[in-house]
């Protein structure tokens, strides 16, 4: 039982008691690490995770789906476009203030070739980090007369037509926020991905981020569409938890994925050891729960619109 995060005793597991069937459930859900490996998209599909509210999960979501899927196959690059760096950090990359980053790739036009790390998580696994320093792109990116929205996505593009292997996958952190960052992504991306915390609130300021890729969709990025809506910080020992995951399905009935991210000790203290959860304990409820969702992601398929690559 080392795997199961709390010290368990004989009471808790009795038979029948609620305990002894999570643990029993979870038992079967890490059958998912024996099945076989979701279809790899024949087209770089671009995913930007954001949401301007902080706390939800985000960057935690960003990296263990990008691990998952790493550890399914895939080769997948996260572009860490968060000042806070914590992606970076959760992935085991180098981003001190010296360190090549995307900073450098948005105000002195470097490729992507030059700042790319790969992560020593499973897998193909690689990362374009920030550090502090990228929190004063911002205001030089508003100084940028032309084409400042773009200069992700031209960057990517170049980097994709000139990569020898293909990616399957890119995943973008933004920070939270919907500033000249967050505009750069959704401009260099086909789907965006909304992590919802199971909370209070839950979803207030979605309307508004909804709103902003709609704005997006129609003056900078026509590909542009919400492909996702993942649930986090879910306590199914709580009513409110239930019923804030009916409130996002109702809203968002086709993206939500059936997928749900707990709550849960290991998710949380993995960074700390600059790792996924994924790597940090694998058997784990929080592991196994990123892996569904990212199985999940793999397997409802590739948008219509992508990034053209080479041949596999």
């Amino acid at each position: 039982m080392k795997h199961f995060e709390g010290d368990l005793d004989a009471d808790q597991l009795a038979s029948g008691s609620p305990l002894a069937r999570e643990l029993s459930d979870l038992t079967a859900r890490r059958r998912i690490l024996e099945l076989p490996a979701p279809p790899l998209p024949s087209h770089t599909r671009v995913i930007t995770i954001s949401n301007q509210k902080g706390g939800v999960g985000k960057t935690t979501s960003t990296v263990n789906l990008a691990a998952a899927l790493a550890r399914f196959g895939a080769r997948v690059l996260v572009i860490d476009l968060d000042p806070q760096g914590n992606a970076s950090t959760a992935l085991g990359v180098e981003h001190h203030g010296d360190t090549p980053s995307i900073l450098d790739v948005l105000l002195d036009g470097a490729d992507f070739r030059e700042v790319i790390q790969q992560s020593p998580e499973e897998g193909e696994l690689y990362c374009i980090p920030s550090n502090l320093h990228l929190a004063g792109a911002e205001v030089e990116l508003a100084l940028m007369s032309e084409n400042r929205e773009f200069i992700l996505r031209g960057a990517m593009q170049r980097f994709l037509e000139s990569s020898p292997r293909p990616f399957h996958y890119i995943l973008i952190d933004c920070p939270p926020s919907l500033g000249l960052l967050t505009i750069n992504a959704f401009a260099a991306a086909q789907e965006v991905l909304i992590p919802i915390q199971c909370e209070y609130y839950a979803l207030e300021g979605v309307t508004q981020l909804v709103n902003t890729i709609g704005l997006i969709n129609q003056r900078l990025n026509p590909s542009l569409h919400i492909s996702t809506v993942l649930l986090t910080m879910f306590d199914s020992r709580t009513r409110l938890a239930h019923e804030v995951a009916n409130d996002v399905r109702t809203h968002f009935p086709q993206q939500t994925l059936q997928a749900v991210i707990p709550r849960a000790v290991r998710v949380s203290e993995a960074p700390s050891f600059q790792q996924t959860v994924i790597s940090h304990d694998t058997m784990s409820i929080g592991s196994i729960s990123y892996l569904e969702a990212a199985y999940e992601l793999a397997t409802r398929g590739a948008p219509a619109a992508s990034v053209q690559q080479g041949e596999h």
